[in-house]
């Protein structure tokens, strides 16, 4: 089997057994190669290893379940996933969203604004310019109606600066830091703006509006906050965000697009190097 329908294959079986207690070696078998193997392709291409991908998938659909069923348990929502306790559960939950399930409840952070934290991979396409290649592929099909109604609108990009520095930090370090971004993004965006994840540290708002003014004011807003810190393990962490607009047609077919909102992040990027001075 090659990589590419390796990897597409593990993430298909991946995602129809989130619910059960599924191991690395079983989506190996499933996908009729070693352990090793699999593990191996699975983090030269997604950076990431299969159990760590499983927990957040699980993570993500439970932070959904969460907050859109305010009168299911926790324990319920626990048990859904492959957790027997609500204490197991807790833990698992925490180490992805830096805060306990009861907590998150409360804050109702997900607030329906976003597709997913950890959105499903999908595999890169074959025939890709050098950049594209390695970006990581994340599924927003569930938005493409959206993206349809909206094509008019216009889309803030954003982007980690000095990711690479803090993932040498540790794992986790860049996994708050990712946290922290999507947070200042979804508190400077509109009720009807969507914030959703395009790859690994690259972020964007789709607008309401066509409006580039009211567009470039949230972009300085996302700017305006470059520096503040996050904590990590009683360390504060400085976290310096890209932000731009991008006049990338919501109409377009979806690879277009997807190709579209990445390269408006690349291109903003030496145009503002000079803010990070």
């Amino acid at each position: 089997m090659q990589n590419i329908e390796l990897l597409m294959a593990s993430l298909e079986y991946i995602e129809g057994h989130l619910r059960d207690d599924i191991k690395t070696e079983e989506v190996a078998a499933a996908c009729f190669c070693s352990k090793s193997t699999l593990e191996k392709m699975f983090r030269c291409v997604n950076n990431i290893s299969v159990h760590d991908y499983i927990m957040r998938r699980r993570m993500m659909l439970a932070a959904r379940e969460l907050s859109d069923g305010k009168n299911t348990s926790i324990l319920k929502v626990a048990l859904k996933y492959g957790y027997s306790t609500h204490e197991s559960f807790a833990r698992a939950f925490e180490q992805i969203w830096n805060c306990k399930p009861s907590e998150f409840r409360r804050a109702n952070f997900c607030r329906a604004k976003y597709t997913e934290l950890f959105p499903r991979f999908i595999a890169p396409p074959e025939n890709g310019d050098e950049y594209m290649m390695q970006r990581r592929h994340v599924d927003i099909s569930e938005l493409y109606d959206l993206f349809q109604e909206r094509k008019d609108c216009l889309f803030i990009c954003s982007d980690i600066k000095y990711m690479i520095r803090i993932n040498d930090i540790s794992r986790k370090a860049g996994d708050l830091a990712i946290l922290e971004q999507m947070r200042r993004l979804t508190a400077v965006s509109g009720e009807e703006d969507v914030v959703f994840r395009i790859g690994g540290d690259e972020f964007c708002i789709l607008t309401a509006s066509s409006d580039r003014a009211y567009a470039e004011q949230v972009a300085e807003k996302i700017r305006a906050m470059n520096g503040k810190t996050f904590e990590y393990e009683g360390t504060q962490v400085p976290l310096s965000l890209y932000a731009a607009v991008a006049d990338v047609k919501s109409g377009a077919r979806y690879e277009e697009l997807f190709v579209g909102l990445h390269n408006a992040i690349k291109e903003c990027k030496p145009f503002q190097e000079e803010a990070f001075k």
